[in-house]
Parts: C-alpha cells; structure tokens; sequence
C-alpha cells in the first residue's frame, strides 16, 4: 500500500491506493497567551467556549462542511450544526450556497466589532432600563431596620470587576487616595484610563499618593501618568502587590488565585479583596507611608 502524504493549508491529506481520503488537522497554532487573550476577549462578548471553538475553527479556513468542523473538534454533528446556526443568527458566519451546504466565517476584525457593537446595545437597553427597576424596588415594602455600618469583606474575580472596584472607591473619595502598583500591573491601570481618574482627583483637591517598584518599565509608566505625588521604590519592593486605600475606609487589595489544572498546569488569575475593616486598612496604610518617608528622605540626602 503507497501512501502519499500532501500538505496544504495546514490539512495533512494521508491517501491509499484506493484513492480513499482521510484528512487531519494540523493546524500551527499561535502563540499560546494570544490565543488565550483572544478567547477571553470572545467569552467576556457573549460566546460560549464551543461557540468560540468553532469560529476560530472556521476563521482560520476559507470554508468548511459542519461534518469537517465537528470531526476536527470532536463535537457531535448535531451540536455543530446548532452552534453554526447560531453564530450565523449573530453574524458571524454565513453559508455558502452549495451542496454539500458549507460554512464560511465572518473576518475577524468584522466579526469582533459585531460583537463590541451588540454588548453596547445591550447595556444601553439596561441603562434604560435602571431608572424603572428603582422605582419597581421602592414600591416592595421596606423592612424598618436601623442603618448601622458593618465592617465587611468582599471577594473579586477577574481584572475586570477590580477595575470596577477600583473605579468606585476612586469616584467615592473625599479627601485622600494613597495608591500601591505593583509593576505587572501599571500596564493595565494606565491602558483602563484608571490613572487619568486619579489626576482627574487632584483637580478636586483630592490627595493622591502613587507609588511603585524602581525597574525601566514602572519609570516609564510613572512619567506618562505625571502624577505629581509619584515615586519609585527600590527595585526589592516589586513583588508586593497593588492595593489602593481611600480616606482610611475602603482598601481594594489585589491577590493571584489558582484556577483549576488545564493542560496539567496551574494557572493563575487576577483577584481582590475589597473591604472597610479600619484596622486591616490602617496596617497597609502605615506600611505605604513608612515606604514612601523613606524615599522622600533618600531623595532629600541626594539632592
């Protein structure tokens, strides 16, 4: 038996002297982080994890019959068919009138801005719709129970819930914000325009202290915030994490949780614990201003 092996956009074509065909993909795949930040980025827009599967599937082929996508992701034929109906339904795919009945994806950059464009019209519906569930929530019966403040603790998942977080203690400040970064996450703080608030808070005559490890990147990011109240640690300091503390009542401190085993590693995932236990955000707060005496002191002996 001869078997010839044909290689051609990324399908391995393993033929017999029967002429009978048997296809395998195999795909290059991208580097592992920007496939991840792809997917994450489908999922938070609305996409199930099978749903992103099989676009990706598709947008790397120029077409393909349901049967070829379900074999090549090992999903049943009848699921494939739904899920491709499905994100036609949504624009992401169309079918190509031919028989056998094919399927072709929507371009990619197409297809994220129809996604980016639908989340925004949903939320502008909710929007509408706030003032509504208010007034709906008044009219319940409300218990009479004495407002008594409770120190309390919250626990956050995923980078998008701290910027929240971070947003609402920043837009809730009154006199002063001190502000630890850590370096890993200057990036981001800046790129989610977190920092442009912090500026926007001196313009109210709201103290903000920053500060963050010494290393080329935090100095890089720390002149394009041009924060006023601004310093660098030494470089020792870097592997403390970010937190932020307003007006002595709310502290927002970011961990790293594990997130269960895939592909037989551990993987780790951006969390926080907010919370307005005073003696808790005093500790930290002692700690950011002993480091941020000390440095003021060393730059005063070097001048």
């Amino acid at each position: 038996m001869e078997i010839v092996i044909e290689k051609k956009r990324n399908i391995v074509n393993v033929q017999n002297e029967n002429s009978q065909t048997f296809k395998f993909v195999k795909q290059v795949n991208p580097p592992p982080k920007s496939l991840e930040i792809i997917e994450t980025m489908f999922h938070r827009l609305g996409l199930s994890k099978n749903e992103i599967r099989v676009y990706l599937k598709l947008a790397h082929f120029s077409e393909s019959k349901a049967s070829e996508i379900s074999e090549s992701l090992n999903l049943h034929r009848t699921e494939t068919y739904k899920i491709l109906r499905d994100l036609e339904k949504r624009g992401l795919v169309s079918s190509v009138f031919e028989k056998p009945l094919k399927f072709i994806a929507t371009p990619f950059e197409s297809a994220l801005e129809t996604l980016i464009e639908a989340k925004k019209l949903r939320l502008v519906k909710i929007e509408q719709k706030k003032k509504q569930l208010v007034e709906l929530w008044l009219t319940l019966p409300q218990p009479n129970r004495e407002q008594e403040r409770k120190e309390v603790f919250q626990m956050l998942e995923g980078e998008d819930q701290l910027d929240l977080k971070y947003n609402e203690i920043i837009q809730n400040a009154k006199e002063e914000i001190i502000f630890f970064a850590a370096e890993e996450d200057l990036p981001r703080l800046y790129q989610s325009g977190l920092t442009d608030r912090l500026i926007g808070l001196t313009r109210r005559n709201i103290i903000v202290k920053f500060l963050t490890a010494t290393s080329p990147r935090s100095r890089y990011f720390v002149e394009k915030i041009k924060l006023l109240n601004a310093m660098n640690l030494p470089p020792h300091l870097k592997d403390v994490p970010s937190f932020i503390i307003s007006d002595q009542g709310q502290l927002l401190f970011t961990i790293k949780k594990q997130n269960d085993k895939s592909g037989g590693k551990l993987s780790l995932k951006k969390a926080g614990l907010w919370t307005n236990y005073q003696s808790f955000a005093k500790a930290l707060e002692a700690l950011f201003y002993e480091l941020w005496n000390a440095q003021v002191s060393s730059v005063a002996i070097e001048q």
